[in-house]
């Protein structure tokens, strides 16, 4: 079983949903290697590794997801190689550890619907692709849910008909804000994609923060530290100095999909780390 954090009666488990491995440069912009390779490992082919590992709580009585990793089955030998997938999701066997099936799954939270979020939504039975987690209700905003089935010249790219076509009746969208269960919160951010969302949750006294990929790994706190991968880079920097300081001030636990070090951490106001879970190689 993968790592878990553990807050009052609330535990927050990372799945294992498989792995990619991205270009440094196009993960850090702007940057120069040498400041942000300080900060996170990189591979002799200028390749940063990122998970894709799934969150999974019980939450008001209701099995919650957030992400739905790389999928299984779902990408051929030139994109796994593109990618650097050197390992394919296996959600299903995690949450078996935990006496569950993906049946099980009531609420999957999806920040956004980029390829390597939403791969592991849908799965080839045969020649058909259906839903991972049939009985769920999948959340996302409008905007990105609009752009996932129309995407522009640019987007087409990431947001693949395979991934949406056999989901649209459980999916649900919100406009800027949307309280999917009490003190359990997706916010419309924009910037890493047009319709890109944070989640906050609120619990026993902490709160909880999921950046996703305006923040996909602790060595991205710096707020003008964003992706070449943003369609909308001043919108992520304006969401990230806004939020980041929040929690910041304020000691809210990040909470990460991509990190390949950290699963969740906690800074202080001068940006020291003062707790955190580490991810057991």
């Amino acid at each position: 079983m993968k790592e878990s954090l553990k807050i009052g009666d609330l535990t927050i488990h990372w799945l294992n949903g498989g792995v990619t491995h991205m270009d440094g440069g196009a993960m850090f912009g702007v940057v120069p290697r040498p400041l942000w390779s300080k900060k996170y490992a990189v591979n002799e082919l200028n390749q940063i590794e990122l998970r894709t590992d799934p969150l999974f709580f019980q939450y008001q009585g209701k099995n919650v997801l957030i992400e739905s990793g790389i999928g299984k089955g779902k990408l051929n030998d030139k994109q796994k190689r593109n990618y650097g997938v050197h390992e394919e999701s296996s959600v299903e066997s995690s949450l078996e550890q935990l006496g569950l099936t993906t049946s099980d799954i009531d609420v999957v939270l999806m920040t956004h619907m980029h390829f390597d979020h939403a791969c592991g939504l849908t799965k080839y039975e045969g020649e058909s692709l259906v839903p991972v987690f049939p009985n769920a209700k999948i959340y996302t905003s409008k905007v990105e849910w609009d752009e996932m089935r129309e995407p522009n010249i640019r987007s087409r790219n990431t947001y693949w008909k395979e991934n949406w076509e056999s989901i649209t009746h459980q999916v649900e969208t919100f406009e800027e804000e949307l309280e999917v269960l009490p003190g359990l919160r997706m916010i419309h951010t924009g910037g890493h994609s047009d319709g890109h969302s944070i989640i906050v949750l609120e619990h026993a006294g902490e709160t909880f923060i999921h950046m996703a990929d305006i923040m996909p790994t602790h060595a991205h706190k710096n707020p003008l530290w964003v992706l070449a991968y943003d369609d909308y880079p001043m919108t992520s920097i304006q969401a990230k100095h806004k939020w980041i300081n929040q929690a910041l001030d304020n000691e809210y636990w990040f909470l990460f999909y991509h990190d390949a070090v950290y699963r969740a951490l906690k800074w202080n106001k001068n940006g020291e780390i003062i707790e955190e879970v580490p991810r057991i190689l």
